[in-house]
């Protein structure tokens, strides 16, 4: 089975596909955290190294798969993975035994939030201001073109939009943008209370902070991956002011 991911979608894939008696073939972009990339290996990923960023990986991992005769799964893509993903929500009711006001779901390809909703209904998105396509694309009502997909919460790293995934979101899915330094902030608040997580799971406090108060309760918060490289994370916990707003 052949993917791209920045880590967390290729490790998901790494571990279903050890299960079922196949190989992982993950493509990850050559700037890839090191911490990602270590999870991969251990879960038994054949790692391929190339492009710039996931979009350009994801191109170079399709034509792998056609050249040799694979499967490729493509996140956000695969609705098999929004009812896997239907999980949480239905996990989330089941927890609070009411729905919450709304959940807030860090948005990369768009496979979790489409999920999460179908178990639970109401989601609020949350994208970086630096790889802002999902929301773009969601607020136009199809695919746009976007040039830059420059966060350091490598799980929303997305610059190129999946068109079923917008087709899903547009529905009346709301999103919020959020700045590099708001969610190192977030990733810092997290640290001090004892939760270690990547910028992209930071990401929902970030868009919850930005909330009218009386929009505040219940909200859920979905923690995405506390996968991050201990120099990135440093700075986060020791200057989140350091990232750009």
């Amino acid at each position: 089975m052949v993917t791209a991911s920045t880590g967390n979608h290729g490790a998901a894939t790494a571990w279903a596909a050890e299960r079922t008696g196949m190989r992982g073939v993950v493509f990850v972009p050559a700037d890839a955290s090191e911490t990602k990339l270590a999870l991969l290996e251990d879960l038994g990923a054949e790692l391929r190294m190339v492009g710039a960023d996931l979009d350009e990986s994801k191109d170079l991992a399709r034509e792998h798969a056609a050249g040799n005769g694979l499967p490729f799964f493509e996140d956000g893509a695969e609705p098999a993975q929004f009812e896997g993903y239907a999980a949480i929500g239905e996990e989330i009711l089941r927890q609070l035994g009411e729905p919450p006001m709304r959940v807030i779901v860090p948005v990369g390809n768009g496979a979790l939030i489409i999920g999460v909703r179908q178990g639970i209904g109401r989601v609020l998105g949350v994208v970086a201001k630096e790889a802002p396509v999902m929301a773009l694309s969601v607020e136009a009502g199809h695919p746009v073109e976007c040039d830059r997909s420059a966060t350091f919460a490598d799980g929303m790293a997305v610059r190129v939009a999946i068109p079923l995934a917008v087709d899903q979101l547009r529905r009346g899915t709301p999103m919020v943008m959020v700045s590099e330094r708001e969610i190192a902030h977030a990733v810092r608040d997290y640290a001090a209370a004892g939760i270690r997580v990547e910028g992209a799971a930071g990401s929902a406090l970030a868009a919850f902070r930005k909330l009218k108060r009386e929009q505040h309760d219940p909200t859920v918060l979905i923690v995405t991956g506390r996968n991050i490289d201990d120099e990135l994370h440093r700075r986060c916990v020791e200057e989140p002011d350091s990232f750009p707003d």
